[in-house]
């Protein structure tokens, strides 16, 4: 619960309490009936100053002012609450976070990305490019409003807290991408995320090749060192110029025309039993470069008279438009 909450919640149970202590004070002192006791204690407490439902003794006296003395009080502390919380927005804040923690309950196959960096913002990028559901996990509070106004789901707080990965649905999730900037943070988060959804698919990014190492033991699906990447691509755009110029090409979003696609072929698929050499056919400007059947490793450059089953992933490469076309049937 955030300050501004915390505070709302003392002032009314501050209000609750009083209200019920002057109740039964009236209620055993004057020996009133529990409607008469609520009554006194409420024009008592809010000083508006209505007839008293009998004449008090010494005890009902003395009784009431140190009511009113208390009462008083707490009563313009939550009225001074309230009004700093609406004026100031906070009240807003608070229902806004409420409705973004409903959506975040009603999602379901969604990725978190741990770290909205320059690392975590390019994920966010590209994955909501092709059409994924994303809930980012930031610790830093000056980034709310950019993610605000990119209508992106997210929650503030440290993805080393387990309350805050149940916030952004870690046991619904399909993926989580952990993009912090320190290899122990995200060695820990990885952990604590398959411990919560042993199911979920571990994407973490490393700093160094111990952390890199250290990933890979903690159950990462994926780990990758940045740098690592970098290095690796600077030396091939010098020894392979042109094949670093393909690879742009087809990269998402960095291309119009080629790109690449991964399908799964479903149950009773119309495709199923169909060669790929069919496949490719049937759908002008595609080509099938690889091949996943069951839990054999991947399969480059699948012979075209090969059959395809149900359950088979398909690697494609071609034209986007063609390739969604391909995915559509598949899926149908």
């Amino acid at each position: 619960m955030n300050p501004a909450g915390r505070r709302m919640f003392l002032a009314l149970a501050g209000i609750v309490v009083l209200v019920a202590f002057g109740t039964v004070g009236y209620m055993v002192i004057e020996r009133m009936s529990l409607l008469d006791a609520l009554y006194m204690t409420v024009i008592t407490i809010t000083t508006v100053g209505y007839e008293e439902v009998k004449p008090l003794d010494t005890s009902g006296r003395i009784f009431t002012m140190v009511l009113i003395f208390t009462g008083v009080g707490t009563a313009f502390y939550i009225f001074a609450v309230v009004t700093e919380i609406v004026v100031g927005g906070q009240l807003r804040e608070m229902m806004g976070r409420s409705a973004m923690n409903r959506r975040i309950h009603q999602q379901s196959g969604h990725v978190i990305v741990c770290g909205y960096g320059r690392f975590g913002t390019i994920v966010v990028d590209e994955l909501r490019r092709n059409g994924m559901t994303v809930v980012v996990v930031e610790t830093n509070p000056a980034r709310e409003a950019e993610l605000i106004r990119e209508n992106i789901l997210y929650v503030l707080g440290s993805a080393l807290e387990e309350d805050v990965l149940e916030q952004a649905g870690i046991q619904s999730a399909s993926d989580i991408v952990v993009a912090t900037a320190s290899d122990p943070d995200n060695v820990y988060i990885s952990l604590s995320a398959r411990s919560k959804n042993p199911g979920i698919r571990i994407h973490a990014r490393a700093e160094s090749e111990i952390g890199l190492k250290h990933l890979q033991l903690a159950g990462a699906d994926q780990a990758i060192s940045s740098y690592q990447w970098s290095a690796v691509r600077i030396a091939n755009a010098i020894a392979r110029p042109s094949v670093v110029d393909f690879l742009n090409l087809i990269l998402p979003g960095h291309g119009e025309e080629i790109g690449f696609e991964e399908v799964l072929v479903p149950l009773r698929s119309p495709l199923a039993g169909k060669t790929i050499a069919t496949v490719e056919r049937e759908n002008e400007r595609v080509r099938i470069v690889a091949l996943r059947r069951d839990d054999t490793p991947i399969s480059l450059l699948p012979n075209p008279g090969t059959e395809l089953r149900a359950g088979d992933l398909l690697i494609a490469i071609g034209s986007r438009a063609n390739l969604r076309k391909l995915a559509a049937t598949l899926e149908t």
